[in-house]
């Protein structure tokens, strides 16, 4: 064949050029990869948290409930009142007494997971954990109402061993008490420690199963008991994972307004504040500065927990 007769030789297509570009500046490609969920993150949710702020710093015209714009610090004022001041104690006392109450049911079972259970048995507790969050959160709060109910499945067990004196002396209590279960601060914790607790379990779960058996053994070796050994050595390396599961036990908790709104009395909590503030009373502004409130709150907790290493642990 003639050599002076030959094809010249085909340019590379668009999407030749396209693949060696990514291939050759892996730069470009990570950021090929991330711009869409950062565009996401920055124009969805940081744009909505800042319209938010806006939202705040405007009023609310007294006889036509429309939105005045115009700056005003009067929503953050009335965030001083002692009503709201209640609301806000109140919401994160809840919220550190369900952070702790899972820290104290989850840390066992954890442990139990990450350094005894094996195979099918591990498998088997996996599952338990995390099956109820494969239902409806709707669901598992109003089948809680149905158990915690006058005549529901608590108040019957109660009577049947003869312990229904112990759960009236509870129920008379007046910072937690109530009617019944359902209508009562402590049926209000008893479903916010059910609803979150997986979320405790699991990352305190990875924390304890990273610790190398060898640091465990060394310190038996050394002289130390189990329960030193406990308290000395494997606390503090299952430390970030505790505070990466409490990141969600609190944050999930001062921001929920449904499970109050449906188990408990009257009493108000932020979520439902805000709630009743923009969908009830129309006071968006007002409902704007005291959503603020837990935005800080959880700032200033995940400053916290960054310095006892949670990150590392997620």
């Amino acid at each position: 064949m003639n050599p002076g007769l030959a094809l010249p030789a085909a340019t590379p297509g668009l999407r030749r050029r396209l693949s060696d570009l990514l291939y050759t500046r892996r730069g470009v490609l990570l950021l090929a990869l991330l711009a869409p969920p950062l565009l996401w993150f920055g124009v969805i949710y940081l744009g909505s948290l800042f319209t938010l702020l806006a939202n705040a710093f405007f009023g609310l015209d007294d006889f036509t409930g429309q939105v005045v714009r115009e700056f005003t610090l009067k929503n953050f004022v009335e965030l001083a009142a002692p009503a709201n001041i209640d609301v806000a104690r109140r919401s994160i006392t809840m919220a550190v007494l369900v952070t702790l109450a899972c820290v104290v049911l989850g840390f066992p079972l954890a442990y139990y997971m990450a350094r005894h259970a094996t195979g099918a048995q591990k498998a088997v507790l996996y599952i338990a954990v995390m099956l109820p969050l494969w239902s409806s959160y709707l669901v598992r709060l109003y089948a809680w109402k149905l158990l915690l109910a006058k005549e529901g499945a608590i108040s019957w067990l109660s009577q049947q061993l003869h312990l229904g004196w112990l759960l009236d002396a509870v129920l008379s209590l007046p910072a937690i008490g109530g009617p019944s279960l359902s209508f009562s601060a402590i049926g209000t914790f008893m479903v916010f420690v059910y609803m979150w607790l997986p979320f405790m379990i699991l990352p305190t779960q990875a924390a304890i199963e990273r610790i190398p058996a060898s640091t465990i053994e060394a310190s038996g070796d050394l002289g130390a008991g189990p329960a030193l050994t406990l308290a000395m050595v494997i606390l503090p390396l299952a430390l970030p994972g505790i505070a990466a599961g409490s990141i969600f036990t609190f944050s999930l908790t001062l921001g929920d307004y449904i499970i109050p709104q449906v188990i408990g009395d009257s009493t108000n909590y932020i979520g439902q504040v805000v709630y009743k503030q923009q969908g009830v009373a129309g006071n968006v502004p007002f409902a704007a500065a005291f959503s603020l409130v837990p935005i800080v709150v959880i700032g200033v907790y995940l400053w916290f927990a960054k310095k006892l290493g949670a990150f590392d642990a997620l």
